[in-house]
């Protein structure tokens, strides 16, 4: 399809409210006996909202995102507001805010994808209509900043959310696999396999730091966006959950410091396991840091996490990186590390919509 022809069939939609904050933050709660929601799953064909509810994005990376989107068989819908600039953000907090709100009202978006993360998406969490959102259930993906916006949307409404490629990933044939069998063609059951290293270097070879098997709630994200959510009402109890974790640019004695303000907030002693992506960038960098007797990112997750008394993997196909898995947050599923292997146990998309 030619891309002008293309753009100028793309919706493109007038300016919504942003929903009343106070209203919104009157509807945070704990979720604990209320129904888990999976959205309705994706169709070839359908419209996908695109949005940027965190960094800002260029003109190129929009175009980029929608040809990826056009390649996988979809039709994108945007707003005036996709291309807004506020400093490092994509325009002000209730612009981004209106945008996730939009898309989930318009009946003729099927699913939603963030464009990329950057920052700034937990700012935009008191500004979400939170029983809109509930009542229109959606496919909602992305990862690394947009974890804050998984946090919040499953915290407040059960909505099972995406951890995926967003519209600037890679779409290589691995992540593309397993984008259509979670959301296009879900089934009861299945299992997702690691791909080969992308790289020889160590940070990309999986590695065993706690035997075992274990079952659970399926939530996480990227380390430093899971760590910033403790202590607000967006954070969500890890009791017997599998959390998973990816991480990009930190060094190891930051990554250290995340993981023992997880260990002293009781978010990983209770936990039934720990699935940990691709750490990318993150070996020492003396010269930035002044750090020059460094551990390794190695040595830091083993020591901080096999003493815990639960399975605990590195390196599975999540991330920072170009192979990845959509992973459903919220699901349940089966970690079994001997085999290095993550099984989700129902299908995280509906039929029959």
């Amino acid at each position: 399809m030619q891309r002008r022809n293309f753009i100028k069939n793309i919706s493109v939609s007038s300016l919504v409210a942003a929903s009343i904050p106070a209203a919104a933050l009157k509807g945070i709660s704990e979720l604990k006996d209320e129904k888990l929601i999976k959205p309705p799953r994706l169709k070839k064909g359908n419209t996908l909202g695109l949005i940027s509810p965190g960094g800002f994005i260029s003109e190129k990376e929009l175009n980029d995102s929608i040809t990826n989107l056009d390649t996988l068989g979809f039709k994108v819908a945007y707003t005036e507001r996709i291309l807004a600039r506020n400093g490092y953000l994509a325009g002000t907090d209730e612009q981004r805010a209106a945008d996730v709100n939009e898309m989930f009202d318009r009946k003729d978006v099927a699913g939603i994808i963030c464009a990329r993360g950057g920052y700034g998406c937990a700012r935009v969490l008191p500004f979400l209509n939170y029983e809109l959102i509930k009542n229109n259930p959606k496919v909602l993906i992305g990862y690394s900043d947009v974890t804050a916006l998984l946090y919040g949307i499953f915290k407040n409404t059960g909505l099972v959310c995406f951890h995926g490629p967003v519209g600037i990933s890679t779409f290589n044939e691995f992540s593309i696999n397993f984008f259509n069998d979670v959301l296009l063609n879900p089934l009861d059951t299945m299992m997702l396999y690691n791909a080969k290293p992308e790289k020889p270097e160590e940070a990309y070879q999986t590695k065993t730091i706690r035997s075992g098997k274990a079952a659970g709630k399926l939530i996480g994200g990227n380390l430093s966006i899971v760590v910033s959510m403790i202590g607000t009402p967006y954070d969500i109890d890890t009791e017997n959950k599998i959390i998973f974790l990816e991480e990009v640019g930190e060094e190891p004695y930051r990554i250290d410091r995340m993981l023992t303000q997880m260990i002293q907030a009781d978010k990983l002693d209770k936990a039934a396991g720990i699935v940990l992506g691709i750490f990318t960038k993150c070996e020492p960098k003396p010269d930035d840091s002044g750090i020059f007797n460094s551990f390794t990112l190695s040595e830091v997750l083993f020591d901080r996490l096999a003493g815990l008394n639960i399975p605990v993997i590195y390196g599975m196909s999540f991330g920072h990186v170009q192979n990845k898995f959509t992973l459903p947050f919220g699901v349940e599923a089966e970690l079994n590390v001997n085999n290095q292997t993550l099984t989700l146990l129902e299908p995280a998309c509906r039929y029959g919509v």
